[in-house]
């Protein structure tokens, strides 16, 4: 049922667009926000409608298995890409690193953090936010940070799990959760984080998260696809992913 109504969906949206010219980009959640600036330019300048489809990784490509007509994959990882080229559903040698992502552990609570982990080891929160780290990338990296901390076991019972890194960075926010593992993309502004107490995951921990983009077989014969990838590489785009706290 789950994947006919994913082909469904899929059929809808190419006949919505056929007509004009577009391009469908599948997005990793963490890099939403930059992707609708990124859109916006792309449009301006080429005349060319880009529609962002989000979320985590794990499901994004799930969709792309069963049919979504996602031309451009920008993925929270390096793997997910390579198992999609492996698998038959992207165009090989089109794979390339658009962006590092850096985790962070963040509290909408000003003074909850002092700028390094001892929260958690002094165990005083009642809930720990981490995306599903089975389809999220910075949900994996979360638990890695925590079993290097080794304090998996500790706090186990006071983690939250979101399926995604939006939905993590809500739980947050809202204050369902103290504090949570999330995208120093998701809190930062023009270069500044601005809300909250925060302690950025040093990479001799947990390294820059290698975040990869692909074209995907459904967009390999659509000149914006190429069009679109060049563009990420320009210096203009590499500033505004840059001013989003990634490296």
């Amino acid at each position: 049922m789950i994947k006919k109504l994913l082909f469904s969906c899929a059929i809808l949206l190419m006949s919505q667009f056929s007509n004009a010219a577009q391009i469908i980009v599948a997005v990793a959640s963490n890099f939403s926000e930059p992707a609708k600036q990124i859109a916006k330019q792309f449009e301006h300048k080429y005349n060319t409608k880009v529609i962002i489809s989000s979320a985590g990784t794990g499901v994004l490509a799930n969709q792309i298995k069963n049919g979504a007509p996602y031309e451009i994959l920008l993925s929270a990882d390096k793997t997910t890409p390579q198992q999609l080229i492996q698998d038959g559903y992207a165009v090989k040698d089109t794979q390339f690193t658009y962006a590092q992502g850096q985790l962070v552990l963040w509290s909408k609570q000003t003074n909850l953090i002092t700028n390094d982990s001892n929260i958690l080891k002094t165990n005083k929160f009642n809930f720990l936010a981490i995306a599903n780290p089975k389809l999220a990338p910075y949900g994996s990296a979360a638990m890695q940070t925590l079993d290097k901390l080794d304090l998996t076991e500790s706090i186990k019972n006071k983690i939250v799990t979101g399926d995604n890194i939006s939905n993590t960075y809500q739980f947050v926010a809202t204050g369902n959760a103290d504090l949570g593992f999330v995208a120093l993309s998701q809190i930062m502004n023009n270069g500044k984080i601005t809300t909250g107490s925060y302690w950025i995951v040093p990479q001799n921990i947990t390294p820059l998260i290698q975040q990869d983009a692909i074209i995907l077989n459904v967009g390999k014969n659509n000149p914006a696809s190429q069009q679109f990838m060049n563009f990420i590489k320009s210096k203009t785009v590499q500033q505004i992913i840059k001013n989003y706290g990634y490296q």
